[in-house]
């Protein structure tokens, strides 16, 4: 195989190197969401209490967030495909041993590695995306590399419900064995080493005060929900202890010869916006994500499969935007792009503000596709920009970074809408509930269904009170996160003004613009 490689044209390795990067890409984004549906069947198996079963999700988030961070440091060390090749086989490794897991200690020891390996996975793909196309065609190649990131997120649950109903839940993670074998064996045929950094030292300390304040951030955004935020002694613990590890790692890379992270990438502009708008990207997709899937099972009655199926509209919209916006960004400035893709996302959140019990599937399959498709008119000229004006030995540090702020807005995203649906339910719920008196006249009209002396009235009075102020909640969520949407449209000017070249080639940017 190695000598067919070898003898192989150019183009036809790049095809093969992309099938390879984009496999590990789509293996690594799928399990973000993929074992969540899977949860209820997973804690009668390993016998876990509520709890207990949440640190499947807990521990793969917290692994994959910490190290995301040394990625760079550790490709110019060891070597990049000697990395993408170990991680890719960790990462298969690891999914096995979650299958074959008896008890919840085995399942969560197996998704910290799993999450550990796993975290290579998409900025590595996108550093060899990068430096395996030219210029000029990058932006078609961030298309393709983008679908697997936006989609795995979105088609998870659909794919994860679909295993789990069907067959079992050991299945959501043996299916990464044969994707991960054919991403391993590919990588070692056609990928070539990089030239490996001997020189380099690790910043222990900076590392460590880094992990302890993104692992730490984590744990409060993941348990905060769970224990009632800062009215639990473990969230504020969790809140102090990540501010003095963030407070630490800067104090300590502002003054030391080699930081652990280069803080010289941010000096570009491009990079720079397209980090803050890549966090906001992972507010709103996860946000809107955790917001619809439990609107549609438990306001709509939906069953798991058919929510899953209505939510991958979204990937389906995202997918066609992806296959235009490669094209679109040779005549198009990608902040233009941007803008266009934010603005429609708002008006979609802001058509969801109007969510009642009779929305139909119909309208949730529509807006869906036209949100999908403004995501994907914002990550594509974003991941492409991003890297049009850093210096190459900056890049796979800078495609770490952006997976990192990536994942870091989505947790907060998610605990976010979760934060304000929670919180917003119980005060609409109160505020309804001080009109519910025996002289309301509509009470009087209901007549005996609702009379408020019998046991059965109440608790239906109960339950439609309820059921409205979780509907009002779910609305003044979208418009939390359309408002956000909203404020960081005119941060759009940050990204510096392309201008596309005569002959067709690559955009050139201008930061200063």
């Amino acid at each position: 195989m190695i000598r067919l490689a070898a003898g192989m044209s150019p183009s036809a390795r790049r095809t093969m190197l992309t099938v390879c990067a984009m496999t590990a890409t789509i293996m690594q984004a799928l399990d973000t969401t993929v074992a969540n549906v899977a949860l209820p069947y997973m804690q009668g198996s390993l016998s876990a209490s509520l709890d207990q079963i949440n640190w499947v999700l807990t521990s793969y988030i917290v692994a994959s967030a910490i190290m995301t961070a040394p990625i760079g440091w550790m490709s110019d060390r060891f070597g990049r495909k000697r990395l993408f090749v170990i991680c890719s086989a960790g990462f298969t490794a690891a999914s096995m041993l979650c299958a074959m897991s008896q008890d919840i200690g085995a399942m969560v020891t197996a998704r910290l590695l799993q999450g550990a390996f796993g975290a290579a996975l998409v900025p590595l793909s996108q550093s060899v995306m990068l430096d395996s196309y030219p210029p000029e065609q990058r932006g078609q190649a961030m298309a393709i590399w983008g679908m697997g990131v936006m989609l795995g997120p979105i088609m998870g649950p659909t794919l994860g419900g679909f295993l789990t109903d069907q067959y079992s839940w050991h299945w959501v993670f043996l299916i990464n064995l044969p994707v991960g074998i054919v991403t391993v064996l590919g990588l070692l045929v056609f990928m070539d080493e990089t030239k490996k950094q001997d020189h380099l030292r690790f910043d222990w300390f900076g590392f460590i005060s880094l992990a302890i304040g993104i692992g730490a951030l984590q744990l409060l955004l993941d348990r905060g929900e769970q224990v009632g935020w800062y009215d639990s002694a473990e969230i504020v613990t969790e809140t102090i202890i990540s501010a003095a590890g963030f407070y630490f790692f800067f104090a300590h890379s502002l003054t030391t010869d080699q930081p652990f992270v280069r803080f010289e990438m941010f000096k570009d502009r491009n990079f720079a916006a397209a980090c803050l708008f890549m966090s906001v990207i992972g507010v709103v997709l996860f946000g809107v994500m955790a917001l619809i899937t439990p609107f549609m099972q438990n306001l709509l009655g939906y069953p798991i499969m058919t929510a899953g199926y209505l939510l991958g509209a979204r990937g389906v919209g995202t997918l066609i935007s992806m296959m235009m916006v490669g094209r679109l960004m040779k005549f198009v400035e990608p902040r233009t792009l941007v803008g266009i893709g934010l603005a429609i996302s708002a008006v979609t959140l802001y058509e969801m503000i109007n969510f009642t019990t009779d929305t139909s599937a119909r309208t949730i399959v529509i807006l869906g596709v036209i949100q999908g498709s403004g995501l994907g008119l914002v990550f594509v000229p974003l991941s492409t920009v991003a890297f049009t004006s850093l210096p190459g030995h900056l890049r796979t540090s800078g495609t770490s970074m952006l997976t990192l702020v990536r994942n870091i807005g989505s947790s907060v995203g998610i605990s976010m809408v979760i934060a304000n649906l929670t919180s917003t339910t119980t005060i609409m719920h109160a505020r309804l509930t001080e009109h519910v008196t025996p002289f309301n006249n509509a009470l009087q009209q209901a007549g005996s269904m609702l009379d408020m002396a019998t046991d059965q009235g109440r608790a239906l009075l109960d339950m439609m009170v309820t059921q409205q102020a979780t509907i009002i909640s779910y609305d003044n969520t979208f418009k939390l996160l359309m408002l956000l949407t909203l404020v960081s449209l005119p941060l759009v000017l940050a990204i510096g003004k392309a201008r596309a070249k005569p002959a067709g080639g690559a955009p050139e940017v201008h930061a200063m613009d």
